[in-house]
């Protein structure tokens, strides 16, 4: 059987991604698009990119017609999702792009400064770093996407604090992020003249509200408060995400562990020792690449790792979810390769 899928917020970039993506899909079919101040365009209209695929025109999301969906991405912005998916039918399967459901309802009005609305929903929605929940996620009704620069730190340290082959209390993590994951909204400091020959951090200072999933996660994982060091920097590229994280550690026995940890993992992929990864090499992709190099100071490592921040960091991520949400292979949909150069 086909699924019916709706996008809700499609007029933004990781809703055309999801589109991008299901257009491929052997078992996806996009029954419905929202969109607010685009409705009653045609996808054609606003990603002409898209212009070559059968699909149906935007519309506001009280439009919709639930009961022939199978499956519903919320791609909406932050703080909107709440509300929505509280009105939603209680049958319907739910993948949520936001930070709505990431965090517990004390985390969430900690680093986002409102109480939510639907505390019975943040309390049931599982936590979608796929690779990690996957057992939960394939009986969820309801997952919420992690952070683009918290899935690809995690995917980095998780297994290293599993193992407990690092220094939980020295733990430093450089980002560097493509400009695409600051949203399709016009913001002045978003403008080409603005962005481009230039680097510059940003929420700096353990104020990036990703911060709330590396405590939530690392502190749940190690069972002892872990608190990173984390600085993320733009940079003037359209897509992606490199964070080099600095660790102590045996750089041997780390790259053993994350070797083993994503040996069979599809999307995962340990490279060898020494050789470290760039963002080109996953762009358009929904691929993670691993590398680690030790120091010239012994028990001092780096493990970088990247992914494209609109695919496996958002988009991607959501639609392997759902695939293990309606019983389908994990990877349909999703095994493109990266796009070069």
């Amino acid at each position: 059987m086909t699924a019916n899928v709706a996008v809700l917020g499609a007029s933004g970039y990781t809703g055309a991604e999801l589109v991008r993506l299901i257009a491929t899909h052997p078992a996806m079919r996009v029954a419905a698009l929202t969109a607010d101040r685009k409705a009653g365009q045609s996808m054609a209209q606003v990603f002409p990119h898209l212009r070559h695929l059968a699909l149906p025109q935007l519309t506001t999301i009280d439009q919709v017609d639930f009961a022939a969906i199978d499956v519903a991405f919320v791609a909406l912005p932050h703080g909107l999702s709440q509300s929505l998916v509280k009105s939603l039918p209680s049958d319907l399967k739910i993948v949520d792009l936001g930070a709505d459901f990431r965090l517990t309802p004390e985390g969430y009005q900690s680093w986002y400064g409102n109480e939510h609305v639907a505390p019975e929903l943040q309390a049931e929605a599982v936590y979608g770093l796929t690779e990690f929940y996957r057992d939960r996620i394939r009986g969820a009704r309801l997952v919420a996407g992690t952070g683009c620069n918290a899935a690809t730190v995690q995917f980095a340290l998780r297994p290293l604090i599993e193992a407990a082959l690092i220094d939980l209390d020295d733990i430093v993590c450089d980002l560097k992020n493509g400009v695409s994951g600051a949203g399709r909204s016009l913001k002045e400091n978003m403008l080409f003249a603005e962005r481009s020959e230039d680097v510059a951090g940003y929420s700096q200072g353990g104020k990036h509200r990703h911060l709330g999933e590396f405590d939530q996660e690392f502190t749940k994982l190690a069972g002892r408060d872990v608190r990173i060091l984390f600085t993320p920097h733009l940079v003037p590229v359209n897509r992606g995400i490199l964070a080099s994280c600095y660790v102590k550690g045996d750089p041997a026995a780390i790259h053993a562990a994350l070797s083993d940890r994503y040996a069979d993992e599809p999307f995962c992929v340990v490279l060898p020792m020494g050789e470290l990864p760039a963002m080109s090499h996953v762009q358009g992709s929904n691929f993670v690449h691993l590398g680690v190099a030790g120091d010239r100071v012994a028990g001092r490592t780096l493990v970088v790792s990247t992914l494209d921040n609109l695919n496996k960091g958002s988009s991607g991520q959501a639609l392997q979810n759902a695939n293990l949400m309606l019983g389908l292979d994990e990877t349909a949909g999703l095994l493109l390769a990266p796009i070069f150069p």
